[in-house]
């Protein structure tokens, strides 16, 4: 991060020339108006928005996965008819003269979008809020060439929603949706139980679905090995096909969004002459399947 030395007050004249100079219009919440609300909280997504009044929503976002994201939005009522070249600033609040403004990086708005930051800058913005100072967006209104905006994001009463917005980050599930989507579990052999490793999968796969209301089908089709005759291993399959279904009904899915099938020892997909192979042909692969939005 770069030191500007310049106060809040002499801003616009850093960011463009004397030639240039533009007329300032600035969006931001009064200390009477900031809010800062966790609209979600959950181990599925966590999202922490702050109203700008005339203006939109900043927007912060962190979803399960397999590593620790954040993403940023700056959501406004009129979406730019144009792309921008922005001036991420970090600008101390009016009750605290003296200190010097900040800048964080150049960006791009893009026509027809919202406002987007992801990973470490977004980070640097809850770094700076947490600091007690004013994030500020500044570009030219691409209505008119003689007037730029800045939009700021106010720090008053942020610390404690952020303290709940953290904690929700660090209890988020650890996979995503596309890690659990398509799975394929094994049996223990001669056996509708499944082996260690497959059982923590589906762990895994009921806390997702327990938290997220968007699953609206599961498809589920269990195989066996070659041993026995074709009616037990059709019986043992279809055994633990109807296990699965009592599973996933358990977790508070409707019966009929639950489909399955045991097709016993057809379809193999490795050769059943090795142990190696039989082990792989014992499964059961389940999908899911949720509401688009």
């Amino acid at each position: 991060m770069n030191k500007l030395v310049v106060t809040s007050s002499l801003l616009m004249s850093v960011l463009v020339s004397p030639v240039s100079m533009a007329i300032e219009k600035r969006y931001v919440a009064t200390p009477q108006q900031s809010t800062w609300e966790m609209v979600t909280n959950s181990p599925l997504e966590c999202r922490l928005v702050h109203p700008i009044p005339n203006y939109g929503d900043a927007e912060f976002s962190s979803a399960a996965g397999k590593k620790i994201n954040l993403d940023f939005e700056l959501k406004m009522r009129r979406p730019m008819g144009e792309t921008r070249n922005v001036s991420l600033i970090s600008m101390p609040p009016a009750w605290r003269p003296g200190e010097n403004a900040d800048r964080i990086t150049n960006i791009k708005f893009f026509k027809q979008f919202d406002g987007y930051i992801g990973g470490q800058t977004a980070w640097g913005i809850l770094g700076e809020l947490e600091k007690g100072r004013y994030p500020t967006f500044s570009y030219q209104d691409w209505q008119s060439r003689d007037q730029r905006i800045e939009v700021a994001l106010s720090s008053v009463l942020f610390q404690a929603k952020y303290n709940v917005f953290s904690d929700c980050i660090s209890n988020l599930l650890p996979y995503s949706f596309e890690d659990i989507s398509f799975t394929i579990l094994h049996y223990e052999r001669d056996s509708d139980k499944l082996n260690k490793a497959s059982r923590k999968r589906l762990s895994q796969i009921a806390d997702y679905v327990r938290y997220n209301q968007d699953i609206d089908l599961v498809l589920v089709a269990t195989y066996t090995d070659s041993n026995g005759s074709k009616s037990s291993s059709q019986d043992l399959s279809e055994r633990r096909a109807d296990s699965l279904r009592e599973y996933f009904k358990s977790l508070g899915l409707p019966e009929n969004r639950i489909q399955v099938q045991g097709y016993g020892k057809r379809r193999p997909i490795a050769d059943n002459s090795s142990p190696i192979g039989k082990d792989k042909n014992r499964r059961v692969v389940i999908s899911l399947g949720r509401t688009q939005i």
